[in-house]
């Protein structure tokens, strides 16, 4: 399915969804070099937690920077928070200019970016192995004296906003991926909202609480510097202690989770798309949070159900009975309360209530009948390669190990995750299958294009 869309974390399968799972004996093999990935971990006397994985196939070294703050971490009325900081954090510090961030590594031949989710925020930088001092200079830099100028959030905010036009605002179907949150999670704040933020909370930010949010996430007690590829570990950690080890402390607030969302009857929406040109529709079914047990049958069913041109839906509903021109299943990972997700696209002159029976009864069917041994090892085969060719390149390598140490507590725990989905049973998918989907627990928000009729009639 594709994730990403669907506002998951998790971009592994994502990146790897076109690889070939034929070669079984090479994926055993990577299976068993990553168990054996070497892995290195400390702290400063600050608390910047520091994971190192040295691998010297390639002359380029990865650096990751995740700081402990997403869109969960936003007050209500301040939202969009996270994301503008991705923007600020390139508008220059202390020793670099405005956009330098950018141009220094280019210049050396690296690559360099940041993202936004509802669960942190991360930035990070390709460069080759012998300018490893240089990735780690800026991120310090930039991390202990950031430019929170009014000319610098006037321009990101302008930025922010034109963005989320262009990217949200005007595109077919992406306001409905917003708005299956809102339904979904109702009260529950930290996943109900964007992490793109609302339009009137951008218009509305004084420089005083960008400059505050900074203070308060933006310290090295609540980040995880992450460093892969080719490079001297005892070196490294040198270069970390110098560039870091002064950046003071600060006090950050834990996050406090809510309690979790409660649903005891099915929602069902209808929104109106102007740049739809053809109906479609979301499910969203709560389930537990990434990585507890019953979340990687959960994915497991989820690749059954919708995993490729051989999974269940796919062959049903697009080739078989045409009523869809698309579909996509997925979990949605979120380190809280997580949702199952269904989104598809209608085959024209097609009701998204055919669609919508058939996703109902074929979950019904896993239920009762549970998969079969082919889909089982098919789901599995897809998560090995998907899982161990991932992390290939120093940067995916870098990134899931900063995600594991930030989330979990330990980057160790990435060498263990396979497994967790290799002993999934066929059981454990048809428990899954009666388990989460009753109709108390789902969110239908149904897409039809045009204005609604209100509008029209104004």
């Amino acid at each position: 399915m594709n994730r990403t869309l669907m506002g998951t974390a998790w971009g592994v399968l994502v990146a790897a969804a076109a690889l070939s799972v034929g070669t079984d004996a090479a994926a055993e093999q990577n299976a068993v070099a990553l168990s054996n990935l070497q892995i290195s971990r400390a702290s400063l006397e600050n608390g910047l937690r520091v994971v190192m994985n040295q691998d010297h196939t390639v002359p380029t070294v990865a650096i990751s920077v995740y700081y402990d703050v997403g869109s969960r971490n936003e007050a209500k009325g301040r939202s969009g928070f996270a994301h503008l900081f991705e923007h600020m954090m390139f508008q220059g510090s202390a020793n670099v200019g405005k956009g330098e961030h950018f141009s220094l590594i280019i210049n050396r031949g690296g690559s360099a970016n940041g993202t936004t989710s509802n669960d942190r925020t991360n930035y990070y930088e390709t460069l080759p192995s012998n300018e490893l001092a240089l990735g780690l200079w800026l991120e310090a830099d930039r991390m202990r004296s950031l430019a929170i100028t009014q000319e610098n959030f006037e321009n990101q905010r302008m930025t922010v906003m034109e963005e989320r036009r262009q990217r949200i605002d005007n595109q077919p179907y992406i306001p409905s991926m917003l708005r299956i949150n809102e339904l979904a999670y109702g009260d529950y704040w930290p996943y109900a909202h964007s992490t793109i933020g609302d339009m009137q909370d951008l218009i509305d930010a004084p420089l005083e609480a960008v400059q505050k949010f900074f203070d308060t996430y933006y310290a090295p007690n609540n980040a995880v510097l992450s460093i892969s590829g080719d490079f001297s570990p005892e070196a490294a950690m040198q270069l970390v202690k110098t560039y870091f080890g002064e950046i003071p402390a600060r006090e950050t607030p834990a996050f406090v989770e809510p309690a979790p969302p409660v649903q005891n009857a099915e929602r069902t929406e209808t929104m109106y798309d102007a740049n739809a040109t053809l109906p479609a529709f979301h499910f969203a079914y709560h389930i537990p949070s990434d990585r507890s047990p019953d979340h990687y049958a959960l994915e497991i069913l989820a690749l059954v159900l919708g995993d490729g041109e051989s999974s269940r839906l796919y062959q049903s509903l697009v080739k078989e009975k045409e009523i869809c021109q698309d579909i996509a299943i997925g979990t949605d990972d979120r380190r809280g309360p997580d949702l199952f997700s269904a989104w598809a696209v209608m085959a024209s002159g097609r009701a998204p209530k055919e669609a919508q029976n058939s996703i109902l009864a074929e979950l019904a069917a896993i239920a009762d009948k549970g998969v079969t041994d082919r889909e089982l090892e098919k789901a599995k085969n897809r998560i090995r390669a998907a899982f161990v060719f991932g992390l290939q390149s120093n940067m995916s390598r870098s990134q899931r190990l900063a995600e594991y140490e930030l989330y979990w507590g330990d980057a160790n725990l990435l060498k263990l995750e396979l497994d967790y989905y290799l002993a999934v049973s066929a059981e454990d998918v048809k428990r899954v299958a009666g388990t989460y989907f009753g109709a108390s627990q789902r969110t239908v928000l149904n897409v039809q294009p045009g204005a609604a009729p209100d509008s029209e009639e104004k």
